[in-house]
């Protein structure tokens, strides 16, 4: 198979694919007949062919994808006028939180933020795919420890937490705000319907674990972002 060839048949499967392809993945179209490196090189021709076009192939968290430019957005929101799900300023918080100061418990997250996070917060963002729950804090109560996940990174359309934006709040510690600047289009925030539980000084972080990590999530997660958007 000659490279033109294999560029036909690398762009026919991403354009194709539901979701991201990792290089594993791509390899398998070849019976494992083309290295990495060269379908690195690939890849990399096929995303130069696609400049000047409306629509990008990206390397994400877990492999490449077509999806559209952010320029697009504003004419790809017509084709979908419904909103993109809306998210309390405190479960933003708390996913900054997690994104920056992974691996964080409960406890670690109320100690940051000074109110209580409810139960509900965690299970959005679990559901939502963004963290996931990956051990348990040698402690009095074995608190989960929360970290975020590949989805998240998909998301933000980044490769790694390398590429998070810096923290560059008035006080250098601004995490929301560099979170939300990581994103072509971030997540609408809304005021919290309820008013949150300020701890007292001597109130002791909530101890206990939730769900088992293994669990899958049983909802399916919410549609990306219209600048996200993955080819069909």
């Amino acid at each position: 198979m000659n490279t033109s060839d294999a560029r036909r048949v690398l762009e026919t499967a991403l354009i194709c694919a539901s979701g991201p392809l990792s290089l594993r993945e791509l390899r398998t179209l070849f019976d494992e007949q083309v290295g990495p490196d060269t379908l690195r090189d690939l890849l990399e021709e096929l995303g130069q062919a696609w400049q000047g076009r409306g629509v990008e192939l990206v390397s994400l968290a877990s492999g490449w994808r077509f999806q559209s430019r952010p320029d697009m957005r504003v004419y790809l929101d017509r084709l979908h006028p419904e909103k993109p799900p809306r998210y309390s300023r405190a479960a933003m918080e708390t996913l900054a939180i997690i994104a920056y100061r992974q691996p964080v418990t409960r406890g670690d997250i109320e100690d940051i933020r000074g109110v209580s996070v409810s139960s509900q917060i965690v299970k959005q963002l679990e559901d939502r795919g963004w963290i996931e729950a990956i051990g348990y804090r040698e402690a009095a109560g074995r608190p989960a420890l929360y970290a975020t996940t590949r989805q998240f990174l998909d998301d933000l359309g980044l490769q790694s937490l390398a590429q998070l934006p810096p923290i560059d709040g008035p006080e250098g510690d601004d995490p929301i705000a560099a979170l939300a600047s990581a994103s072509a289009q971030p997540p609408l925030i809304e005021d919290d319907a309820e008013p949150e539980l300020a701890l007292e000084p001597d109130d002791p972080p909530d101890p206990s674990p939730l769900a088992d990590p293994s669990e899958p999530a049983t909802e399916p997660l919410a549609p990306l972002p219209a600048s996200q958007h993955p080819m069909p």
